[in-house]
């Protein structure tokens, strides 16, 4: 007789993010359904689902009536970075703990979140690695007016710094804005060497098919030749952008190898987070923070991202590091690195050995 857990999920259903949510839902729901129908595990997860329908308010809200109507201490869900730190003291005050499918920005660890997707080093740091040589160093840095937006482009000004290059504009659009005439305008002036996008949703669906016109306009914008570059863009959005992403770089730790595979890293990075957290709940189904510390600091996790260690410090995966080029509906690798270990806060990163060559500073 397998023994019921009950698990909190946490998507929204509807809103200008609502393909990224899917997909991790999507993931989740197909773990739970697989872990669910294997004889081999002793448990069975049940979940206990909320939506916040995209509105950040909610999030904290949602999260507490899972843990009052439920003996769920579990939750995967959130988004944005807005959302999960929303949720952090409900989770905190409740004792649970948050499973976090999705890329986001670095420079944080709380013992009750596991971040199961990539940190700049295991997304932007390899990806300005990747361009800057090919491409050129000048960037133009687009954001979502929000926290994702503006760390990653806090980070990305110290790294084209380090590359030798100089940021020629930073602009930021308000979550579902999809006016994106003033950021072409802006670009087509400046004329950089590669295009940083950190919008979401529709914002970002909106500026690729602007970039795409500008491109046809002037082959100096095309992507072989000033590329738009993401660390949240994947096989799930692809519908939405059509013939506008096509040539155009992304970085994570998974690209789907064939139509039948998981359809982007955000599903299968929900998918892995399920497997984790059932793991260690077969063991011990009143595990913790304090218990899954432990967990982590002596076990290797076999998921459908590969081998998984998690860092019991920071509680950040290690994860493979892919950079995709969009082709017709799918993400051709172009590069790939086996086993990056988690670095939040950059205290590994080297300039030298990522871009090739010291970088000399004036100050005064």
């Amino acid at each position: 007789m397998k023994r019921r857990i009950e698990i909190g999920v946490l998507y929204s259903r509807s809103g200008s993010y609502q393909l990224i949510s899917d997909a991790c839902r999507a993931g989740a729901a197909r773990a739970i359904a697989d872990i669910n129908a294997d004889r081999q595990h002793d448990i069975e997860l049940v979940p206990v689902e909320r939506d916040p329908q995209s509105n950040a308010d909610r999030y904290a809200t949602l999260c507490e009536d899972i843990f009052r109507t439920s003996s769920a201490r579990h939750v995967i869900g959130c988004v944005t970075s807005w959302s999960r730190k929303e949720t952090i003291p409900v989770l905190e005050k409740a004792g649970g703990m948050l499973w976090y499918a999705c890329p986001y920005e670095g420079f944080e660890a709380n013992e009750h979140v596991v971040y199961m997707h990539a940190c700049p080093n295991q997304h932007l740091v390899p990806l300005m690695a990747h361009v800057a040589p090919r491409f050129g160093a000048n960037g133009f840095l687009l954001g979502s007016n929000y926290i994702w937006g503006w760390e990653m482009n806090r980070v990305a000004r110290d790294l084209i710094a380090d590359a030798g290059g100089k940021v020629l504009g930073e602009r930021y659009l308000r979550i579902g804005e999809t006016d994106v005439s003033r950021l072409i305008d802006e670009i087509r002036v400046t004329r950089p060497n590669f295009i940083l996008n950190n919008l979401i949703g529709t914002s970002s669906y909106a500026f690729l098919a602007a970039y795409r016109e500008l491109g046809q306009e002037d082959a100096a914008f095309k992507p072989d030749a000033c590329p738009v570059i993401s660390c949240n863009l994947t096989e799930g959005e692809l519908p939405a952008i059509g013939e506008t992403g096509k040539g155009h770089l992304s970085a994570g730790p998974y690209f789907a190898p064939c139509p039948a595979a998981f359809a982007s890293s955000f599903e299968a990075s929900a998918y892995a987070s399920v497997q984790v957290m059932a793991d260690v709940l077969s063991g011990d189904p009143d595990a913790g923070p304090a218990e899954f510390s432990k967990a982590f600091a002596e076990r290797r996790f076999a998921t459908r991202l590969g081998p998984i260690a998690i860092d019991p410090n920071t509680q950040h995966a290690t994860l493979p590091v892919l950079i995709g080029r969009i082709a017709d509906g799918f993400f051709e690798v172009v590069s790939r690195e086996e086993e990056v270990a988690p670095d939040p806060y950059l205290s590994r990163y080297d300039p030298a050995k990522t871009f090739g060559h010291p970088r000399l500073r004036v100050v005064s």
